[in-house]
Protein backbone atom coordinates (compact mmCIF):
# COMPACT_ATOMS: atom_id res chain seq x y z
CA UNK A 1 0.00 0.00 0.00
CA UNK A 2 2.72 2.48 0.97
CA UNK A 3 4.69 1.56 -2.13
CA UNK A 4 1.69 2.39 -4.36
CA UNK A 5 1.19 5.69 -2.53
CA UNK A 6 4.86 6.53 -2.99
CA UNK A 7 4.61 5.74 -6.70
CA UNK A 8 1.53 7.95 -7.04
CA UNK A 9 3.26 10.86 -5.28
CA UNK A 10 6.35 10.43 -7.47
CA UNK A 11 4.16 10.41 -10.58
CA UNK A 12 2.46 13.68 -9.57
CA UNK A 13 5.86 15.24 -8.82
CA UNK A 14 7.19 14.18 -12.24
CA UNK A 15 4.18 15.66 -14.04
CA UNK A 16 4.45 18.95 -12.14
CA UNK A 17 8.22 19.14 -12.74
CA UNK A 18 7.74 18.46 -16.46
CA UNK A 19 5.19 21.27 -16.70
CA UNK A 20 7.45 23.72 -14.87
CA UNK A 21 10.69 22.79 -16.65
CA UNK A 22 9.14 22.76 -20.13
CA UNK A 23 6.92 25.78 -19.41
CA UNK A 24 3.98 24.03 -21.05
CA UNK A 25 0.51 25.54 -20.89
CA UNK A 26 -1.12 22.42 -19.46
CA UNK A 27 -1.02 20.30 -16.34
CA UNK A 28 -2.32 16.74 -16.56
CA UNK A 29 -2.93 15.12 -13.19
CA UNK A 30 -5.63 12.74 -14.40
CA UNK A 31 -5.75 9.27 -12.86
CA UNK A 32 -3.41 10.18 -9.99
CA UNK A 33 -5.69 9.04 -7.14
CA UNK A 34 -5.79 12.58 -5.73
CA UNK A 35 -8.24 13.17 -2.89
CA UNK A 36 -7.34 16.87 -2.72
CA UNK A 37 -5.24 19.17 -4.88
CA UNK A 38 -1.77 18.98 -3.30
CA UNK A 39 -0.89 22.25 -1.57
CA UNK A 40 2.80 21.84 -2.46
CA UNK A 41 1.95 22.23 -6.14
CA UNK A 42 1.04 25.88 -5.63
CA UNK A 43 4.60 26.64 -4.48
CA UNK A 44 6.25 24.39 -7.07
CA UNK A 45 4.32 26.03 -9.93
CA UNK A 46 4.24 29.66 -8.76
CA UNK A 47 6.56 30.76 -11.59
CA UNK A 48 4.32 29.30 -14.33
CA UNK A 49 0.73 29.53 -13.05
CA UNK A 50 -0.15 32.48 -15.29
CA UNK A 51 0.81 30.41 -18.35
CA UNK A 52 -1.31 27.39 -17.44
CA UNK A 53 -4.36 27.29 -19.74
CA UNK A 54 -5.44 23.65 -19.41
CA UNK A 55 -5.68 21.44 -16.35
CA UNK A 56 -6.97 17.89 -16.16
CA UNK A 57 -7.82 16.44 -12.77
CA UNK A 58 -10.05 13.78 -14.30
CA UNK A 59 -10.62 10.41 -12.70
CA UNK A 60 -9.33 11.19 -9.25
CA UNK A 61 -11.14 11.15 -5.92
CA UNK A 62 -11.64 14.89 -5.46
CA UNK A 63 -14.59 15.95 -3.30
CA UNK A 64 -14.02 19.67 -3.74
CA UNK A 65 -12.09 22.32 -5.60
CA UNK A 66 -10.86 25.19 -3.45
CA UNK A 67 -11.02 28.90 -4.09
CA UNK A 68 -7.21 28.91 -3.88
CA UNK A 69 -7.05 26.54 -6.87
CA UNK A 70 -9.31 28.80 -8.91
CA UNK A 71 -7.52 32.03 -8.03
CA UNK A 72 -4.05 30.51 -8.53
CA UNK A 73 -4.82 29.20 -12.02
CA UNK A 74 -6.69 32.32 -13.11
CA UNK A 75 -5.83 32.03 -16.82
CA UNK A 76 -7.50 28.64 -17.36
CA UNK A 77 -9.27 28.09 -20.66
CA UNK A 78 -10.08 24.38 -20.17
CA UNK A 79 -10.69 22.51 -16.94
CA UNK A 80 -11.37 18.77 -16.84
CA UNK A 81 -12.81 17.58 -13.54
CA UNK A 82 -14.63 14.52 -14.91
CA UNK A 83 -14.87 11.36 -12.85
CA UNK A 84 -14.54 12.76 -9.33
CA UNK A 85 -16.92 13.20 -6.37
CA UNK A 86 -17.68 16.90 -6.81
CA UNK A 87 -21.12 18.26 -5.95
CA UNK A 88 -20.46 22.00 -6.02
CA UNK A 89 -17.95 24.58 -7.26
CA UNK A 90 -16.54 27.56 -5.35
CA UNK A 91 -18.06 30.96 -6.13
CA UNK A 92 -14.61 32.08 -7.25
CA UNK A 93 -15.10 30.03 -10.44
CA UNK A 94 -16.72 33.22 -11.75
CA UNK A 95 -13.27 34.86 -11.75
CA UNK A 96 -12.05 32.53 -14.53
CA UNK A 97 -12.63 35.11 -17.25
CA UNK A 98 -10.95 33.04 -19.99
CA UNK A 99 -12.57 29.67 -19.22
CA UNK A 100 -14.08 28.24 -22.43
CA UNK A 101 -14.74 24.61 -21.46
CA UNK A 102 -15.34 22.71 -18.26
CA UNK A 103 -15.93 18.97 -18.01
CA UNK A 104 -17.87 18.04 -14.87
CA UNK A 105 -19.18 14.72 -16.18
CA UNK A 106 -19.37 11.70 -13.88
CA UNK A 107 -19.50 13.68 -10.64
CA UNK A 108 -22.24 14.14 -8.02
CA UNK A 109 -23.93 17.38 -9.01
CA UNK A 110 -27.65 17.40 -8.17
CA UNK A 111 -28.30 20.79 -9.76
CA UNK A 112 -26.67 23.01 -12.33
CA UNK A 113 -23.62 24.83 -10.83
CA UNK A 114 -25.09 28.35 -10.99
CA UNK A 115 -21.75 30.23 -10.72
CA UNK A 116 -20.90 28.95 -14.22
CA UNK A 117 -23.75 31.03 -15.66
CA UNK A 118 -21.72 34.20 -15.07
CA UNK A 119 -18.43 33.11 -16.67
CA UNK A 120 -18.39 35.32 -19.79
CA UNK A 121 -16.23 33.20 -22.13
CA UNK A 122 -17.69 29.80 -21.26
CA UNK A 123 -18.77 27.86 -24.35
CA UNK A 124 -18.97 24.23 -23.22
CA UNK A 125 -20.12 22.61 -19.98
CA UNK A 126 -20.26 18.82 -19.78
CA UNK A 127 -22.51 17.57 -16.96
CA UNK A 128 -23.20 14.07 -18.29
CA UNK A 129 -23.75 11.27 -15.79
CA UNK A 130 -24.48 13.50 -12.81
CA UNK A 131 -27.54 13.37 -10.56
CA UNK A 132 -29.23 16.41 -12.09
CA UNK A 133 -32.95 15.68 -12.30
CA UNK A 134 -34.30 18.75 -14.09
CA UNK A 135 -33.35 19.43 -17.69
CA UNK A 136 -31.40 22.59 -18.24
CA UNK A 137 -30.14 24.76 -21.03
CA UNK A 138 -27.45 27.38 -20.64
CA UNK A 139 -28.25 30.14 -23.11
CA UNK A 140 -26.84 33.52 -24.05
CA UNK A 141 -29.49 36.20 -24.55
CA UNK A 142 -29.49 38.87 -27.24
CA UNK A 143 -27.87 41.18 -24.69
CA UNK A 144 -24.99 38.70 -24.26
CA UNK A 145 -26.08 37.74 -20.76
CA UNK A 146 -25.89 34.03 -19.92
CA UNK A 147 -28.81 32.39 -18.17
CA UNK A 148 -29.99 28.96 -17.14
CA UNK A 149 -33.28 27.95 -18.65
CA UNK A 150 -35.51 25.03 -17.82
CA UNK A 151 -34.53 24.46 -14.18
CA UNK A 152 -37.60 24.53 -11.93
CA UNK A 153 -39.29 26.46 -14.68
CA UNK A 154 -42.60 28.15 -14.06
CA UNK A 155 -45.36 27.67 -16.62
CA UNK A 156 -45.13 30.33 -19.31
CA UNK A 157 -47.76 31.53 -21.77
CA UNK A 158 -47.69 29.72 -25.11
CA UNK A 159 -44.92 30.91 -27.40
CA UNK A 160 -42.81 32.40 -24.60
CA UNK A 161 -39.51 30.81 -23.47
CA UNK A 162 -39.43 29.01 -20.13
CA UNK A 163 -37.26 30.50 -17.42
CA UNK A 164 -36.20 29.54 -13.88
CA UNK A 165 -38.43 30.57 -10.97
CA UNK A 166 -37.91 34.20 -10.10
CA UNK A 167 -35.92 34.95 -13.25
CA UNK A 168 -36.73 38.21 -14.96
CA UNK A 169 -38.05 38.11 -18.50
CA UNK A 170 -35.34 38.81 -21.06
CA UNK A 171 -34.95 38.63 -24.82
CA UNK A 172 -35.26 35.19 -26.38
CA UNK A 173 -32.07 33.21 -25.65
CA UNK A 174 -29.79 31.66 -28.23
CA UNK A 175 -27.85 28.50 -27.34
CA UNK A 176 -24.14 28.88 -26.66
CA UNK A 177 -23.18 26.08 -29.06
CA UNK A 178 -24.86 22.83 -30.07
CA UNK A 179 -24.53 20.30 -27.27
CA UNK A 180 -22.78 22.89 -25.14
CA UNK A 181 -24.54 21.65 -22.03
CA UNK A 182 -25.23 18.03 -21.33
CA UNK A 183 -26.75 16.59 -18.20
CA UNK A 184 -27.91 13.46 -16.46
CA UNK A 185 -27.25 9.86 -17.35
CA UNK A 186 -27.26 8.50 -20.85
CA UNK A 187 -30.72 7.33 -21.99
Amino acid sequence: MQKRMGEAVARVARKVNDTVENKTDSLDLANCKLMTFPVGIYKAMRSVTEGIHRISLANNELKSITSRFVTTFSQLRELNLAGNYLHRLPEEITSLLHLRAIDLSRNRFRRFPEPLATVPSLETIDLEENEIAAPCCLCRGADGEVGVHGIAAEPQPAGQPRRPRGAAARPAPRPLRPAAVTRGAHP
